[in-house]
């Protein structure tokens, strides 16, 4: 059993939005460094895409699911427990293991699952180091398959999760530089009503599922009001007037 005051790791890994080919070198190097691989299932049971992008790089038997109250947001204290239950799994992995990563779908450092977990397990085995490797985010991804350019010159960047309601999204629109928006599909109908109030729903491009089987990449204009699906992303890119180097 290793030291676990001086030699526990625990590593936030990034494994990018779906596409197995968007996981960096680091990143793949940080999967199969460690002594096991955490991946967060939601109690169905279902594989999710962190999982299925890490068995494009290590075996099925260095992988340990842990279920993770990842669709529950209303029910404060199952969620809280299901955290509790999580950290005190992951933290019984780190004393009899050197090494655990955590893969998470994205980039460990924005809206990831792994912040809490890192803060749970940070109370429960003192002296662990924490650490992240950075992944390809959805919106570099939908960047790159839509043609959006997220930002020229001293354009702003904003990021919102429409979890915390679409006024917060429209409040975004009405300021200056591209804005995108997490987590959508189920807001989408009010999205796409503050797109169109706001004057910027010709330019704006949403995708769901990129990289994987049954992938939508779509103009918002095209958004009639149905739901979609959950982990949904959203660019409205900055008013520009064309010339290059106009944002200079």
């Amino acid at each position: 059993m290793p030291d676990v005051m001086s030699s526990s790791r625990l590593i936030g890994v990034g494994v990018g939005p779906g596409d197995p080919e968007l996981v960096t070198v680091k990143g793949v190097n940080a999967l199969r460094a460690a002594d096991v691989v955490v991946v967060p299932v939601m109690d169905t049971g279902e594989r999710g895409r962190a999982e299925a992008t890490v068995l494009h790089y290590v075996p099925q038997e260095k992988v340990v699911r842990v279920v993770f109250a990842l669709n529950e947001r209303t029910d404060h204290g199952r969620r809280e427990a299901a955290w509790d239950a999580a950290g005190g799994r992951v933290a019984e992995l780190l004393r009899a293991h050197g090494s655990v990563a955590f893969a998470t779908i994205g980039d460990p450092n924005v809206y990831s699952t792994f912040t809490y977990l890192a803060h749970t397990v940070g109370e429960l085995v003192p002296g662990v180091v924490v650490e992240t490797v950075p992944g390809i985010t959805a919106m570099q991804d939908l960047a790159a398959r839509s043609g959006a350019v997220l930002t020229e010159g001293t354009e702003p960047l904003t990021l919102v999760p429409v979890t915390a309601g679409a006024a917060v999204l429209k409040d975004a629109l009405n300021g200056p530089g591209t804005v995108v928006a997490y987590k959508f599909g189920r807001q989408a109908a009010e999205v796409a009503e503050a797109l169109r109030e706001t004057g910027r729903i010709e330019d704006a491009v949403w995708g769901s599922a990129l990289g994987l089987d049954g992938e939508s990449i779509r103009s918002a204009a095209e958004l009639d009001g149905a739901p979609l699906p959950y982990l949904s992303t959203l660019i409205a890119p900055a008013r520009r007037d064309g010339t290059r180097g106009g944002k200079l």
